[in-house]
């Protein structure tokens, strides 16, 4: 029997450890005999700091006798021990799925191993990591070996092209480890970020069937993450995460070198830079790997002294602030302030600024690079002794943390019982004793960390108007007296003014605050009623920020934010003064405060690209599998932006066409994200839809966008119109284990791109999608193949879909596919047409939506009311005036539909004849100062219909064009 000295732990766990001897009591008498008596406190000791150790040992009792046996408890291992291991266990096997239950056993029973030497200190810090890393790259390369060589038995060996003697070589695939992996300091449950490539393209050599390289090194990277990542009643060995390669979950699985420094070159971001400091050759072809990485690392590590790495960083930790704080993440010893991160953050800052420069900076491992700082950047050495103490200390809690369940987490735990555990582990009498130790660590990575990256912006004014404020809200005045303060200060309306914050003062939440909530309250208010007081309608901008104040009470870091930030106070009141919109958004989503802290990116939206990457990196650092969490961030990330170009619309840094083009960058940054991870889901549940038979297809699904979306002249309140096309035959089937036909993969492909885009979560509703210009409306497939599509749009379609298909261009998806789709486009646009039968069916039309949506013919006489998109004269009149030329006339000027937005065809209808110049000059103003109007009327929350009088002149001109080119009388 195991028998354990209960007064060696802490009288709070005593129960717990009868509890796992109890899961373990079939089993005491095997468990003894293995473990001398030197190591049975040891045994306590990890029972009580892991339940993923109990629960093997109650599955597996002998994996204790097999360690022991090798002395695996009581020694370190090598590299070359985990690969010995690893190449014994799986020599005989032949098949990857005879590999999967070998490896994961495997992995199980040295888990248990390195959590307890973790555990019981035997291993420091840097040997768990070290050796977990190992691990790693053992398994990931003697896998790779087995399956290279059954896919090469089936299909060939992979050839590149031949040399000047006429020989080819053959191919071998690199893998590249990232993050953590890649710096040979992996977690106790880690992800493994990997990418794949191969030197050359070419094609397979001597198999039953040849294969391009790439399909070749594509199939072999899906068997390996198979292999590696799948969880079975055995477990998994490593969970994989591609998402760091060249163009993200989009791209190809596997690219040649040439394709990777083609990306790096051309298009890597930033945070690339950032994250190839740590990649490294973990599995394949080493020699060729070098290679390609001494070829890649001028990418990373600049010639000059670059300092804009700072700035680049202080980007992704005010990025990572905004999770922390949207997620409630502050007990994150990773993510939260004075967390792991910060301390990786000051070491590659200065690996980006001067690794360039000085190659001893350009290493992996953290703690080589931060004792060189004091001699190559001239960080002093105590500081350098408290970041690298603070980071092991870190580690160690980090893994404490995760030997409990072999769970990725860094989160704190909230119960009494997880708190007195991670307390015993961790070498400490009680919690409150750890908790003090770990927040002095953090203390010292966030002093460290702002003197280094984020220096804190020091508040303004002065003690008097402070004080002056005060007055106000802490002594008790009559109103009389409360409104001659306000109106001393400046207020437009002092009465109603006092009565504001009176009523903020007196109300229950305010009532209720606890004294945290209340000083933090006072520190901002007099702030803000300064700023306020010298705007022109400062009573009513009052208002609006108050209820953003009241909205806020109850996450009263929200104000220490504002408190901090004086330039942030600054945007806040020059926006709310300008638009209701703008504080109404703040108020129902007070997370977007965060966009006001720097003005540079406020009035700075940045390009489609940079967009896309954005968003891109924000969504990388989130499990593929946690829909939820991905619908949360692209929420966040439309919600943000808005705020954003609506910032800069306000005040005039974006024109209106700019405004449009920025919104509807948003929403095909948004869409082509939202389409990769419907895809993934819809993969990893039922494989990859065959392309003909036997070749399975990549992403051969595009989203096409109609109307405002396709014309790119999306509005803030715009819904999205959109079709959805595939190019695979509907009749074969998938290739997962839960095979589905094609048709049904991609009609489940778009009803999952609908709920991502459609659900209302806590974070609201990203877009509301109308899909009833698909073929046959309301009651047609969800999804239609291009053939299909075609042949509905030259026998079935009417005329308005043909109008509308004026408007359409493909907005996420494949290029291949998008070009064919607008050959179709262009097919169907320049189809020959009787004019007579074309106008009276726009005409018909027009009529139709006016007499529903247009203003009563009593509002527009009695009250002088014109509705800028739906009267005569409006919008739609110059919509349809376009769309009727482009379906006219298309057949003898393929100008015509080149471009889906209105401004360029009216350009293109004035180049080509068809409208004089005053005529196309005419109908653009009107269609700019209209729209124009109309995102100036959505800011104030007011409806499009306005004084006719307004736009009189432009609204006649208008008409006058309508019925000369019409011919009618309108």
């Amino acid at each position: 029997m195991l028998q354990p000295d209960y007064s060696q732990f802490p009288a709070e766990l005593h129960d717990l450890l009868k509890q796992q001897l109890t899961r373990l009591e079939d089993h005491h008498e095997l468990i003894a005999t293995a473990l001398d008596d030197a190591l049975l406190p040891e045994l306590y000791q990890v029972l009580i700091g892991s339940d993923f150790v109990t629960e093997q040992l109650q599955r597996r009792p002998e994996f204790l006798s097999e360690l022991m046996a090798r002395n695996a408890l009581t020694e370190p291992y090598t590299a070359a021990t985990y690969r010995a291991l690893i190449q014994d266990a799986t020599q005989t096997l032949s098949s990857a799925e005879a590999l999967m239950p070998v490896l994961r056993r495997l992995r199980q029973q040295e888990q248990i191993r390195l959590i307890w030497r973790d555990l019981t200190r035997r291993a420091d810090m840097a040997s768990t990591t070290q050796e977990l890393s190992w691990m790693a790259d053992a398994f990931i390369d003697v896998t790779l070996e087995h399956l290279y060589r059954f896919h090469c038995e089936r299909f060939g060996t992979p050839h590149g092209p031949a040399d000047e003697q006429g020989e080819r070589q053959p191919q071998r695939m690199v893998v590249i480890g990232m993050g953590k992996l890649g710096a040979n300091e992996l977690n106790l449950s880690s992800d493994i970020d990997l990418m794949f490539c191969f030197p050359e393209n070419g094609e397979t050599v001597g198999g039953r069937k040849c294969l391009a390289n790439q399909d070749f090194f594509i199939r072999l990277g899906q068997k390996l993450i198979q292999t590696l990542d799948t969880l079975n009643g055995e477990g998994f060995v490593f969970r994989v995460d591609m998402r760091l390669r060249p163009f993200g979950s989009a791209s190809p699985l596997a690219i040649s070198f040439a394709a990777m420094e083609h990306y790096y070159q051309d298009q890597g971001r930033d945070w690339e830079r950032y994250a190839m400091i740590k990649a490294r050759i973990v599995a394949g072809d080493q020699e060729k790997g070098a290679e390609l990485l001494k070829e890649l690392r001028p990418f990373v590590y600049r010639k000059y002294i670059d300092f804009s790495a700072f700035e680049s960083l202080r980007d992704m930790k005010e990025m990572i602030n905004r999770e922390v704080r949207r997620k409630g993440l502050e007990d994150n010893v990773k993510l939260g302030s004075g967390g792991i991160r910060e301390v990786e953050f000051i070491a590659q800052a200065f690996q980006l600024i001067r690794g360039g420069r000085d190659l001893r900076l350009q290493q992996r491992e953290l703690r080589n690079i931060l004792p060189l700082l004091p001699e190559t950047v001239g960080m002093p050495e105590h500081a350098v002794t408290e970041l690298l103490d603070a980071y092991t200390f870190l580690r160690n809690t980090e893994h404490a943390i995760q030997a409990l369940a072999d769970k990725q987490t860094q989160e704190l735990p909230q119960d009494e019982l997880g708190r007195a555990r991670l307390a015993f582990v961790m070498g400490f009498s009680d919690w409150q004793t750890f908790v003090n130790e770990l927040d002095a660590q953090r203390d010292a990575v966030r002093r460290h960390f702002a003197d280094v990256i984020a220096p804190a912006e020091e508040s303004t004014g002065d003690e008097a108007s402070t004080n002056n404020w005060l007055t106000v809200w802490t002594d008790e005045l009559s109103d009389e007296e409360g409104a001659a303060v306000m109106a001393e200060q400046g207020f437009d309306d002092p009465a109603r003014a006092f009565k504001l914050i009176n009523d903020l003062k007196h109300s229950r939440t305010v009532q209720m605050l606890q004294q945290t909530g209340l000083e933090r309250l006072k520190a901002v208010l007099p702030q803000l009623l300064e700023q306020i007081s010298a705007v022109d309608n400062a009573t009513e901008t009052l208002s609006r920020v108050l209820t953003l104040v009241q909205a806020v009470l109850r996450r009263s870091a929200y104000l220490v934010l504002l408190a901090e930030n004086p330039a942030a106070i600054q945007q806040l009141i020059k926006l709310c003064s300008s638009s209701v919109w703008f504080a109404d958004q703040l108020a129902k989503k007070p997370v977007l405060l965060d966009e006001l802290i720097d003005p540079r990116t406020l009035y700075t939206p940045p390009d489609k690209a940079q967009l896309e990457a954005e968003l891109r990196q924000q969504l990388l650092r989130i499990p593929q599998e946690d829909t939820e969490q991905l619908m949360e961030a692209l929420r966040y990330f439309k919600s943000a932006h808005m705020l954003r170009v609506a910032a800069s619309d306000i005040t005039g840094v974006l024109p209106l066409m700019k405004v449009s083009d920025y919104l509807t960058w948003l929403a095909e940054a948004i869409l082509k994200s939202v389409l990769e991870i419907a895809w993934g889901l819809m993969v990893e549940k039922h494989g990859r839809p065959l392309k003909s038979a036997g070749t399975p297809s990549e992403l051969d699904f595009i989203v096409v966008g109609y109307g405002k979306l396709g014309g790119i002249e999306l509005s803030y309140g715009s819904d999205l119109d959109l079709v959805f096309i595939h190019d695979c035959d509907p009749n074969l089937f998938t290739d997962g284990e839960k095979s589905i036909a094609n048709s049904v993969f991609f009609t489940r492909l778009g009803q999952r791109i609908i709920h991502i885009l459609n659900t209302f979560t806590a974070g609201g509703q990203l877009y509301e999608v109308d899909m009833r210009l698909r073929p046959s409306g309301n009651s047609g497939l969800l999804v239609s193949s291009l053939s299909a599509f075609e042949e509905y749009q030259h026998k079935e379609a009417w005329t308005w879909e043909h109008q509308a298909l004026v408007r359409a261009r493909v907005v996420a998806g494949p290029s291949q596919l998008a070009e064919d789709f607008e050959a179709v486009r262009a097919r169907v646009l320049a189809k020959t047409r009787e004019l007579p039968a074309l106008q009276q069916a726009v005409v018909e039309m027009r009529e139709k939506m006016r007499e529903h949506l247009g203003t009563s013919e009593h509002e527009a006489q009695s009250e002088g009311l014109f509705h800028l998109k739906q009267d005569q004269g409006g919008i739609v009149d110059i919509e349809f005036l376009v769309q009727y030329q482009v379906l006219a006339h298309a057949i003898s000027y393929p100008s015509l539909y080149r471009y889906s937005d209105n401004i360029r065809i009216l350009d293109a209808c004035e180049a080509e004849g068809l409208l004089s110049a005053a005529e196309a000059e005419q109908l653009r103003e009107a269609y700019k100062a209209y729209r124009a109007t109309g995102h100036r009327l959505s800011l104030q929350e007011q409806s499009s219909v306005i004084k006719e009088a307004e736009m009189r002149e432009l609204r006649d001109q208008v008409r006058t064009i309508w019925q000369r080119v019409m011919q009618t009388s309108h």
